[in-house]
């Protein structure tokens, strides 16, 4: 059994290093002090939820030619470089290989069997050029959700924080031989990866939260707590989170729970700031289209009007901008 991790940041780290301790044949692909790090002296995953630490040597490398062919590829690139980099993966590719892309917002397959009028539909807002749909093929492709938090604490050594949900599913909703393959691996590896019946759903509750919180963290620099429990914040956050739901619920998604309980939960993650606000504060390029505009997109689609998440949109792109974050997905 082969698995790459394409983008082994903190997220592909903590989960290449999970599997390596199962007995899985590991490969991570990665760049910079991080690569260099990892081929000089090997990958230290340390857990603080688990109070547990475990140091391994997988195979690592910045080119797909020189890694065997994959049966399975975890993406854990941000959403904007998986978008520019789709082609790069096609030497790892055998007949039966298959690619879960483990990325943030709408999935770029995401009306690939979808059994309704919008069938193969495709979101440019995450898949501009088409490169995922036409290299990696829908067919190829798993639904996940991932939910564990880490980050590099420097370069080798990557911190798990919190979380080990990674649900996953087949965008048809079958419980396919390869999605009951990874689930058991995945699960014995440490990880709750249940396979779901309708993934979309699962990527939408996460979104469902995900689309307001991030832009508005960047825009004010508050944490979850802060903006929960500033009524100016939340405010907006409700009017954007009631739009998402508007479109989600007309692509045929009903959420479990209510606008009041989701973002309860946010305020009860506490002073935590999204990954849209770290990348901002860091200098890095943030997701805003993934998280933000996909929607949106979503929405005229539907013909769903979303005249606020609009809005809100255009100010952190502004921002990000200004900031030198934001990458152009058209150039």
């Amino acid at each position: 059994m082969n698995i790459c991790i394409f983008g082994s940041g903190a997220i592909g780290s903590y989960i290449g290093a999970l599997l390596m301790k199962n007995g899985i044949k590991v490969s991570l692909i990665c760049r910079g002090e991080h690569l260099k790090a990892i081929q000089n002296k090997g990958l230290l995953m340390q857990s603080a939820e688990t109070n547990t630490e475990y140091s391994c040597k997988p195979i690592a490398t910045d080119d797909p030619n020189n890694l065997e062919k994959q049966d399975y590829i975890i993406v854990t690139l941000k959403a904007h470089s998986a978008a520019l980099t789709a082609n790069t993966l096609t030497p790892l590719f055998k007949d039966s290989t298959t690619v879960v892309s483990a990325v943030n917002g709408l999935p770029w397959w995401y009306f690939y069997k979808a059994n309704n009028q919008y069938e193969n539909m495709k979101l440019r807002s995450v898949d501009p050029k088409n490169l995922q749909w036409d290299y990696i093929t829908p067919e190829r492709s798993l639904g996940c959700v991932v939910y564990p938090a880490a980050e590099i604490k420097a370069p080798g050594h990557v911190y798990h924080i919190e979380g080990d949900r990674f649900p996953i599913g087949e965008p048809d909703g079958s419980k396919s031989i390869r999605v009951q393959e990874l689930s058991k691996i995945l699960i014995s590896s440490g990880l709750k990866s249940p396979v779901r019946k309708n993934i979309r759903a699962d990527i939408w509750m996460k979104l469902w939260g995900n689309l307001a919180f991030n832009p508005i963290s960047a825009l004010t620099g508050e944490t979850l707590e802060e903006i929960a429990n500033n009524n100016k914040s939340c405010t907006i956050v409700k009017k954007m989170m009631l739009e998402g739901q508007a479109v989600a619920e007309a692509l045929g998604i009903n959420f479990p729970i209510t606008l009041e309980k989701r973002i309860e939960g946010t305020r009860n993650v506490g002073a935590h700031k999204t990954s849209t606000l770290q990348d901002l504060e860091l200098g890095r390029p943030m997701e805003i289209d993934a998280l933000t505009k996909s929607v949106s997109e979503a929405g005229k689609i539907v013909n769903i009007p979303t005249p606020v998440i609009d809005k809100i949109y255009e100010k952190v792109k502004l921002k990000a901008i200004k900031a030198g974050c934001y990458i152009n997905p058209n150039l």
